[in-house]
């Protein structure tokens, strides 16, 4: 979940593929970035739960316009405005129903506190969500904790973790800096941020002199999402897309060593972990990880996705069409941000009617602007699809499962690759 808003400038409308002269790039201040990709009237939010269809097919939309920086790499929605956005309780954004995420997070917990030796720290997560993984490095690591996120909810705490967290119900802006804590953790936050040079710069002083604090980042790869090319990954609130490089060359950028740059979750998101040097160390602010020296694959993945997300949009609308005109039922499987993006971008009307999601919370509610109704896995028993569009295909052997307990032989369809 995102930080409070920066205000960006607002550039001139352009076409896909014109290079705008008139915009700097937010994660490294250059002159001008390649518009690559650009779709109009998407919701402005993707996780707000909405209890109301009207309402739902009403919500507020924006407009995206992806540039890319050819200096850094980074990518962004050149009409991104954050004041349009309200984080709030209402969000529902946790994937820790799922065992398969619950896995990844227990895993990426444990090696984080073994790796930076975070045991009785005090840790500080900007965008916690509801909280729950930084009650795992508390747990995992007899930490204290400390959350920043308009979303959370205090009864999704358990009482037995209750005592070493605290909470504070706000977006993270200068006046939370003063807060002292031994690891500065931010997950799936970044990309919520349209100036992202400034934030990482902001997290830069609120670390101060000090040299002994670890700083954890994760968020999604854009490499990934170029390559499939995954336009349901392509939604208003991810404002901000990060290849490896663009990511370590924005933290170098505000004084910061990187101690490590990854992949992991099947090469879905980035780690990256830093700390902080002094300004004048410019032999520790030189590309030393892997991953970092990805300028010229960058520009080819670039103009490779610009000649592939055109096509890759067109198959799923005519898959899912064409069951349509066979009489045969088609479901979405997860019912988060990539189902709202797919669903906007395809513009395929009622061809779905359903969405359906593990999570109890989401239940009953209802996607906002194409309006599918968000069920449980056992509402499938009845319906009984045809095809079931898995919108993230890591969670394949959980989904089948599900189907095989109900006797269903619905075809799944992954997007993307896992």
């Amino acid at each position: 979940m995102p930080v409070a808003a920066l205000k960006p400038k607002r550039p001139p409308a352009l076409a896909p593929g014109a290079l705008d002269l008139g915009v700097r790039c937010p994660n490294c201040n250059s002159q001008g970035m390649e518009i690559v990709y650009a779709i109009e009237n998407i919701p402005v939010h993707s996780t707000i739960q909405l209890a109301d269809r009207a309402k739902a097919l009403a919500f507020p939309t924006g407009n995206l316009k992806l540039g890319y920086c050819p200096a850094c790499a980074f990518l962004g929605n050149t009409l991104y405005d954050p004041h349009v956005q309200a984080y709030s309780t209402q969000c529902e954004e946790s994937q820790h129903v799922s065992a398969t995420f619950n896995k990844f997070a227990h895993t990426l917990a444990q090696r984080w506190i073994d790796r930076y030796r975070l045991r009785n720290k005090t840790i500080l997560e900007v965008g916690c969500g509801k909280g729950e993984f930084l009650g795992l490095m508390c747990e995992l690591g007899d930490n204290r904790g400390i959350g920043i996120d308009p979303s959370y909810q205090p009864s999704r705490t358990p009482p037995k973790m209750a005592e070493k967290m605290r909470f504070i119900q706000d977006l993270y802006s200068e006046k939370y800096t003063s807060i002292d804590a031994d690891c500065i953790m931010c997950r799936h936050t970044l990309e919520h941020i349209g100036q992202t040079h400034q934030f990482i710069a902001m997290i830069r002083r609120a670390i101060g002199h000090r040299k002994d604090i670890i700083v954890l980042f994760e968020l999604p790869d854009a490499v990934r999402v170029l390559k499939e090319p995954a336009f349901w990954d392509i939604y208003y609130e991810h404002c901000s897309y990060f290849s490896p490089g663009s990511l370590a060359r924005v933290f170098r950028a505000n004084s910061f060593d990187l101690l490590e740059l990854e992949r992991d979750y099947g090469d879905q998101y980035l780690l990256i972990a830093a700390k902080p040097i002094d300004p004048s160390t410019d032999a520790l602010t030189q590309p030393s990880l892997p991953l970092e020296n990805d300028l010229q694959e960058m520009a080819h993945t670039v103009a490779t996705f610009k000649k592939t997300i055109g096509p890759t949009i067109e198959k799923w609308r005519t898959m899912i069409l064409t069951a349509k005109q066979k009489g045969e039922k088609v479901v979405i499987w997860s019912a988060l941000s990539k189902a709202v993006a797919f669903l906007t971008t395809l513009k395929i009307g009622d061809a779905i009617e359903y969405a359906i999601d593990i999570n109890p919370q989401r239940h009953g509610k209802f996607l906002p602007i194409t309006g599918q109704q968000i069920m449980a896995p056992d509402f499938l028993h009845d319906y009984r699809p045809d095809h079931v569009i898995l919108m993230n295909p890591i969670y394949t052997a959980e989904v089948q499962k599900d189907l095989d307990k109900m006797g269903l032989n619905a075809a799944i369809h992954g997007v993307g690759v896992a």
